[in-house]
């Protein structure tokens, strides 16, 4: 190849290369013009509506390089942010941090309200089960049966013979009244054994046999315990005086001590149950008969007295007792107590919506038992709520502005 012909084939290469290089140059930079092109059509397609502090998502201002009142600087809130008109406000969580969260949601359900209030008390008697024996005569103690203050006696049991010398006068005037045939007379004679505190069975058996009996056996009018025992043979007896005293055991009294903070929850003539660890496994119902009025300034209680039946004569006593107050059988709205969230200002709970977000809503409560709250206001039966993690989803809700749901379940 001769010298022009080599020079002419470097001088088209040259060419060539420069070619390819200007014809890359300039895809390159039709590609980087092409991006910018979009993104600033991007940018401008977004429309800021206000700049905000994500900490303090209430303040809103017009100016990008305005400080929140927090020091913070703000950053635009776009158009396409913002819930629609006609949205429901919520928060978004991903499934996975849902998961990571442990978010628990439960329905609200209509239901009973479990006892609200455990307390302990002691057995004690039935102080008003009681019952006096006394002579209704002087006289004096003949016989007594073997009796101690402890023992359980039936009905009838007979606690002293005791010879009574007026009624021996008494029946020997009424025997000479009656031989005068003089029906009124005798009538009145007989009316006066009875003032004088004689049986009609024992006026009737003076009557047949004719003769007098001063000597009369004084029984328990009641079943139950012997608390003092006074009857010892041989032992003189004024008028009145008390030979024995017994305590009906056919009921018990159970003394709870209840918190004075939370005797709201306390009112006679309410059912209640109670457990003792001499009878595991079962349940002793009775109900409140009085709320004492005396505080007990040691332990700042109220002594509840509760009236339980005492079938078999199984409670003794001294025994000790677990009281399940505050129950009841009254249906209520209800939810997890865990679920409810109090900030001092007012009461929330954090509702899960049914497409996938969470909403907090204002609530109002009522009495608590079992782990159980009831809503008086603010839900209905069947929405869902958040009862763990649902502290995590308010501060959230706080954080990006969400108002809750007021009581009226209103936007």
């Amino acid at each position: 190849m001769s010298m022009d012909a080599k020079q002419a084939v470097r001088w088209g290469a040259g060419v060539l290369a420069i070619a390819l290089i200007a014809g890359g140059g300039g895809y390159w930079l039709g590609q980087r013009g092409g991006t910018a092109s979009e993104a600033g059509s991007t940018q401008a397609a977004r429309k800021i509506l206000y700049w905000y502090d994500p900490m303090v998502p209430a303040e809103h201002y017009d100016n990008p390089n305005s400080l929140s009142s927090m020091g913070m600087k703000t950053v635009p809130k776009y158009a396409d942010e913002a819930p629609a008109a006609n949205a429901v406000p919520g928060i978004n969580i991903d499934p996975a941090a849902r998961q990571n969260l442990g978010l628990r949601v439960v329905a609200a359900e209509v239901g009973s309200l479990p006892s609200a209030l455990s307390v302990t008390g002691t057995i004690d008697f039935n102080q008003r089960n009681v019952a006096i024996v006394q002579a209704r005569s002087g006289g004096f103690v003949t016989r007594v049966y073997g009796r101690a203050p402890g023992d359980v006696i039936g009905a009838g049991t007979p606690i002293a013979d005791v010879q009574l010398p007026e009624w021996g006068g008494a029946q020997g005037e009424f025997l000479a009244v009656r031989r005068l045939g003089r029906p009124d007379l005798t009538a009145a004679a007989r009316q006066r054994l009875k003032l004088m505190g004689m049986s009609d069975g024992l006026i009737a058996q003076v009557e047949r046999t004719g003769r007098t009996n001063g000597t009369v056996t004084i029984s328990s009018p009641i079943a139950g315990v012997i608390q003092t025992l006074d009857a010892r043979a041989g032992v003189t007896l004024a008028q009145g005086q008390t030979l024995a005293q017994v305590t009906g055991i056919g009921s018990v009294w159970l003394n709870a001590a209840v918190p004075q903070a939370q005797t709201g929850a306390v009112r006679i003539g309410q059912s209640v149950n109670a457990t003792l660890a001499a009878f595991p496994g079962e349940t002793f119902t009775g109900r409140i008969i009085a709320i004492l009025p005396t505080t007990q300034p040691e332990s700042r209680t109220l002594t509840v007295r509760i009236e339980l039946p005492n079938r078999g004569g199984r409670l003794r006593p001294g025994m000790f007792a677990s009281v399940a107050l505050g129950g009841d059988q009254n249906q209520a709205l209800l939810v997890p107590s865990e679920a409810v969230i109090r900030t001092g200002a007012r009461i929330l709970v954090m509702l899960a919506l049914s497409d996938g977000r969470y909403r907090p809503a204002e609530v109002r409560t009522g009495r608590e038992g079992g782990g159980k709250t009831e809503i008086l206001q603010g839900l209905s039966i069947g929405e869902k709520v958040v009862a763990s993690g649902q502290f995590l989803l308010d501060s959230e809700a706080s954080l990006t502005g969400i108002a809750a749901r007021s009581l009226e379940g209103g936007k």
